[in-house]
């Protein structure tokens, strides 16, 4: 009872952090038109650094998981938050594609690499008992959604209040709350016993099991979806003649009801075949998106468009890791999963970036609603053959 009670706290913590370091996340889209506005760039321009900031923290997010499994979680997570921070700051006062790669691209990157879902979340499945690990994973992703909900209409009152530059420094202080709020999780590698692989051993495993492969293309499309609608809807419904606060208060509404999805994600993940659930989650988003861009767009249909999505939203992250969990284990949890949102990351960087490659050739954003639908269909395909079933390694070793 004692543990248990201890990992309360842990994941008390973690929830914190997430809701802090997604929260601010995703009210970057919020920033397009103002700061495209002001130096005259096209919508490809931000789109394609924020495009970057998620490539750099899907490539990066390997090497944080596996330095946490290693040398504990709340080192990265402290060096994150303070990159996370700078890149606000920095961000802040950035006038150029170049300075705005390297605030909102590069630093914000890597902040995020070590302060989110991967790390975040092998801190609380190492915390928590095997039969509470994705219940627990599910509130600590639901509290990233509960940051969204929060942060939006912060956000949007700061840039309206004190212009995009201000605010963007003042959201720079809230992340740099991050650092004090790891003393929380008093997190440490689990010890290494004689029978337990390395870390080299731990790849080599993954390489070779198909499972591993197809729910990393799986997180994909996730990753192409969610940073394809969090940059570029609050744009697209202004250009549906929508006033600009809609599109924030669609985000919210996204962040408000993926805090149920996640939380329910999370507890049937621990009845329920993952896999399975995954494959439902992705043909739900499907029929969502066919729905959203075949009835006129009014206020009520973006409204419940936000209310739709929101269930789906970050659903698959307490899924998909635990699945990663499921079959390989906690002792390079971080690590693997980190790998797992690499891919993630590489949707990430596409539909950020192809949103505004598409808008600017096109002057539409149809085809890329298209093509997230065409994915939507592929993960579910992709997910279908996947087997919730411990390695061999795990079913021979003694519990």
């Amino acid at each position: 009872m004692t543990a248990w009670r201890a990992s309360k706290w842990v994941l008390v913590g973690a929830a914190l952090i997430l809701a802090l370091s997604m929260g601010i996340r995703h009210g970057f889209g919020l920033f397009l038109p103002p700061m495209s506005a002001a130096f005259g760039w096209g919508r490809e321009t931000f789109a394609f650094a924020i495009a970057l900031q998620n490539l750099l923290w899907g490539l990066s997010q390997p090497f944080a998981g596996a330095l946490a499994d290693r040398y504990g979680a709340a080192r990265v997570m402290v060096v994150g938050g303070i990159l996370y921070a700078l890149g606000l700051v920095l961000m802040a006062s950035a006038d150029s594609l170049g300075s705005l790669s390297f605030s909102a691209g590069l630093l914000i990157g890597l902040g995020l690499s070590g302060t989110t879902f991967s790390v975040v979340l092998g801190v609380v499945g190492r915390a928590v008992p095997a039969e509470k690990r994705s219940m627990a994973m599910g509130i600590a992703a639901a509290a990233g959604s509960f940051g969204q909900f929060a942060m939006l209409p912060g956000t949007l009152g700061l840039i309206g209040w004190l212009g995009w530059s201000v605010a963007l420094m003042a959201l720079g202080g809230l992340a740099a709350l991050i650092v004090p709020l790891v003393a929380m999780l008093k997190d440490k590698p689990l010890p290494v016993l004689g029978h337990e692989q390395s870390l080299g051993e731990a790849l080599r495993e993954a390489a070779v099991h198909k499972g591993f492969w197809l729910l990393s293309l799986g997180f994909f499309v996730c990753g192409f979806q969610v940073v394809f609608i969090g940059v570029h809807l609050p744009a697209y419904l202004v250009d549906q003649h929508l006033p600009a606060a809609v599109g924030t208060t669609v985000l919210a509404l996204v962040g408000l009801f993926n805090i149920f999805g996640t939380y329910m994600a999370g507890w049937l993940g621990g009845r329920m075949s993952k896999p399975r659930l995954l494959v439902a989650l992705y043909l739900a988003r499907a029929v969502v998106l066919v729905w959203f861009i075949s009835v006129p767009v009014t206020l009520f249909t973006a409204y419940t468009f936000g209310v739709l999505m929101g269930v789906f939203w970050l659903s698959t992250v307490p899924l998909t890791n635990g699945t990663v969990a499921t079959l390989f284990g906690v002792r390079n949890l971080s690590m693997l999963a980190g790998i797992v949102f690499l891919f993630h990351q590489l949707g990430a960087f596409l539909g950020g970036w192809m949103g505004g490659y598409l808008y600017d050739r096109t002057g539409s954003y149809d085809l890329v609603w298209q093509i997230s639908i065409a994915l939507s269909l592929i993960a579910a395909a992709l997910n279908w053959p996947v087997r919730e079933q411990p390695v061999e390694r795990l079913r021979m070793s003694p519990a």
